[in-house]
């Protein structure tokens, strides 16, 4: 694998929490809309459970919270989660300010 590949794959897939929480913020989402928003908005497809799983952790964690709307589960960030959140954001415009 190359460089470039690997450090998208990490940066990507592999923190799809990230990406979540950043769609999260612009209010609540049905969990099945979340695959098809990340490609849309980000580029990239994430598995077809792994959202789920990320979802159910991020609520595990407190992060993010779910209820019940018209029989299906919507989930809403918490103020715990938009506080990582920017917390990832600080995070990596340090990055991007040192590689200047």
């Amino acid at each position: 694998m190359l460089p470039i590949e690997r450090l998208l794959k990490s940066n990507t897939i592999e923190n799809l929490w990230i990406y979540i929480l950043s769609l999260l913020k612009k209010g609540e989402i049905y969990a099945w809309e979340i695959p098809k928003l990340i490609e849309k908005e980000f580029g990239f497809k994430p598995g077809k459970i792994t959202p789920y799983r990320v979802l159910y952790r991020l609520e595990k964690t407190g992060f993010v919270k779910s209820r019940m709307k018209e029989r299906r589960r919507v989930y809403k960030i918490t103020e715990k989660g938009a506080k990582e959140f920017e917390k990832v954001k600080e995070f990596y415009q340090k990055i991007l300010i040192q590689l200047r």
